[in-house]
């Protein structure tokens, strides 16, 4: 099988469906967040704090660049990575690209005690979350080849049916 990758806004369950849908095709999981961590040496609200988010974005660019010419992975890229053109040509010509999509009432409920997101460090983070969902829901369709709504479902059932539609694919 080859690449799988996924995108979504923070919150829509990009790492812990990745890591199971790795675990199940044996393949290697990697989340860009957690490499850029690791290249840096920090956690990612401090590249924030220190770079911005241009800093940050262009971690992820050189990140997300190296990682889609890795063979066999699963990748969870972080809620903005489809904000630059090449993030979005790296995963579509790489990979097949997932779009787990929510509702911002479901990524509210799921991202809303959650202090490790720096983009929703604000006075109003459920309109915030509002606004990147209007920016960003079209280039996530943009480049999807395959688009799943997560809210309401246990991740179990969300696992099983993406296993299912990616071992029915012929190509990848």
């Amino acid at each position: 099988m080859g690449n799988v990758f996924l995108v979504g806004l923070m919150g829509a369950g990009k790492t812990t469906v990745g890591r199971l849908l790795a675990k199940h095709f044996d393949m290697q999981f990697y989340d860009t967040d957690h490499e850029i961590e690791l290249r840096t040496g920090v956690k990612i609200p401090i590249i924030f704090e220190v770079e911005g988010e241009d800093g940050f974005r262009k971690r992820e660019i050189s990140a997300i660049e190296e990682l889609t010419k890795l063979q066999h992975i699963v990748l969870a890229t972080g809620g903005g990575a489809v904000l630059a053109e090449e993030n979005r040509q790296h995963l579509k010509n790489n990979g097949t690209v997932i779009y787990l999509r929510a509702s911002v009432q479901e990524l509210w409920r799921r991202t809303r005690n959650d202090k490790t997101r720096p983009l929703l460090q604000t006075e109003n983070p459920r309109a915030k979350l509002e606004q990147l969902f209007e920016e960003r829901n079209p280039l996530y369709s943009e480049i999807a080849s395959i688009v799943v709504d997560t809210g309401g479902q246990p991740v179990n059932h969300i696992v099983q049916h993406l296993e299912e539609l990616l071992s029915k694919q012929q190509t990848y």
